[in-house]
This record gives C-alpha cells, sequence and structure tokens, in this order.
C-alpha cells in the first residue's frame, strides 16, 4: 500500500483512475482518507499554479509524498502541468514519481522536440511521463472547449515522444465552475482504440457524473479533477464562517472542509469505478 507509482496504479485499475489536485496539506489529507474509504487507489497532483502559489516544490511536495507513504491504499504523487524543465528536476530530486510535462502552447514541432527530450530524461530516472496534445480548452481563459485531437496525430504524437500517457481534447475544458461539458464519446472510442498508451481527461472538473461514467467506458483512464473540489472546500469554508462568525481557529473551518472534500473524493471514485 502507501506510495506507489502511477503506472502501477493505472495498468492494475479495472477502470478509471480519480486524479486529485493539491493546493493546501488539507487538500492531501482529505484525498486520501476519501480514497481510503472507497478502498481505491488514487493520484495526488500538484499543479505548477500550486508551486508557485506555495513559492517552491519541496513543501508542498514533501508533505504530499508523507501523506502518501502512510496511506491505507496506494497513493501516487504526480507534477500536473509542467512548463519548466528545471521543475522538472526539482521532482526527479524530491522523488515525485510522474510528471505531465505541458508543452502544448507551443508550435507542434518544438512540442514533440521537448517533450521527446523530456519523456527520455524522466524515463532515466524511473518517472511516469504525460503530455498534451494541442490545447485542452480553458486552462488561464485562454485555450479553446472546442478543441479536439485527431486520432492519428496522437498515434504520431506517442510514437514520436515516447510518452506513458496522453491528455486528449475532446470536449471538456480547464476550470469550469459548471458540470455541464458535453464530451465526445465517438472520439474518445476511436482515440482508445489507435492511441496505446492510456488517455487521461483533464478539464473533468465540468463533466457531470453520467458523463464521467460514460467516458470511463469508452477508453478514459486517468480523469483529473481539481476545480470541483475547490469548490466543495471553499463553499464549505464559506457557509461555515456564515453560521458562526464567533469563529477565529482556522482549523474548526479547515477541518469543516477537509472533511467535505474526502466525502465528494469518495464519491467520485465510486462514480469512475
Amino acid at each position: 500500500m502507501s506510495l506507489a507509482g502511477i503506472g502501477d496504479i493505472i495498468r492494475n485499475a479495472p477502470a478509471g483512475v480519480g486524479a486529485f489536485n493539491v493546493v493546501q496539506l488539507e487538500h492531501a489529507e482529505a484525498i486520501v482518507a476519501g480514497a481510503e474509504a472507497a478502498g481505491t487507489p488514487v493520484v495526488l497532483q500538484i499543479s505548477e499554479n500550486c508551486v508557485r502559489y506555495h513559492g517552491a516544490l519541496a513543501p508542498i511536495a514533501a508533505a504530499s509524498l508523507a501523506v502518501a507513504r502512510a496511506a491505507a491504499v496506494p497513493v501516487a504523487v504526480h507534477l500536473d502541468h509542467a512548463t519548466d524543465r528545471a521543475l522538472v528536476e526539482e521532482a526527479i530530486a524530491l522523488g515525485v514519481g510522474s510528471v505531465m510535462f505541458d508543452a502544448s502552447a507551443l508550435p507542434d514541432e518544438e512540442n514533440v522536440a521537448l517533450t521527446a527530450e523530456v519523456a527520455a530524461h524522466c524515463h532515466a530516472h524511473g518517472l511516469w511521463v504525460e503530455a498534451e496534445l494541442g490545447e485542452i480548452g480553458g486552462k488561464d481563459g485562454v485555450h479553446a472547449p472546442g478543441a479536439r485531437t485527431r486520432p492519428h496525430e496522437a498515434v504520431n504524437y506517442v510514437a514520436r515522444t515516447g510518452v506513458d500517457a496522453l491528455a486528449v481534447a475532446v470536449g471538456s475544458s480547464h476550470a469550469m465552475t459548471t458540470r455541464d461539458a458535453v464530451l465526445d464519446l465517438e472520439l474518445i472510442s476511436a482515440l482508445r482504440a489507435a492511441v496505446p498508451v492510456p488517455l487521461v481527461l483533464h478539464g473533468s472538473s465540468g463533466v457531470p457524473d453520467h458523463t464521467l461514467r460514460a467516458a470511463v467506458r469508452h477508453g478514459m483512464k486517468k480523469i483529473n479533477i481539481a476545480t470541483h473540489l475547490n469548490r466543495t472546500f471553499t463553499g464549505t469554508i464559506r457557509d461555515h464562517l456564515a453560521a458562526d462568525a464567533r469563529v477565529v481557529d482556522s482549523r474548526v473551518y479547515l477541518s469543516a472542509a477537509r472533511t467535505a472534500v474526502a466525502t465528494e473524493v469518495t464519491r467520485l471514485l465510486g462514480v469512475l469505478n
């Protein structure tokens, strides 16, 4: 149990693997508690934006790795949407087991060349590598949610870069606060039939439960969820403080938020499995 490789988790998973983003220590604790209640492996993801918030990767990575090692279920710790090679190097040194390297904003040939270089370097150090072909909607408000990944381009990209998993554009969009995204399930099936590595759904916070189930049935393997849990976390704190203006101890409302996120993680893992 405890700290596990993401590749092993994905290979052994009968259905979808939940990958949830960590912002504070309470998120990591909540995600693992939710996975333990579900009896299901889980992935703790640390984004480059999260690293920027903390000022460095080391504090939040060390905390997440410690929570993972103490878990009663397999837990992987993953660096998400890294664009900085130095950050990848730091993740390797800290013992993070996998990286999503994001060169999607670059022209295709530059994306391929840089991703192949990073993937080879990570593989030499035993890390599993995810990448993104094209730009999936919504991240930082600059991408179009109508983007679609073409199967033949995905096959070529994986062959040329050597990545272990591929994030594809099928209708989801990063940072959605409503759950009404419409996915192209036929495209997911076509990608799954063509692409030889696991498919990753980014922007899953905006996807309703029934569509998440369908996406997994059609071939999505790793399901990334961040904004939805942030809404749960923040909404719980807001409600708690509104109900009792006398509360000043942050442990009181953070504990309530942590419990709410753990409950939602358990529920979502049930949806994916």
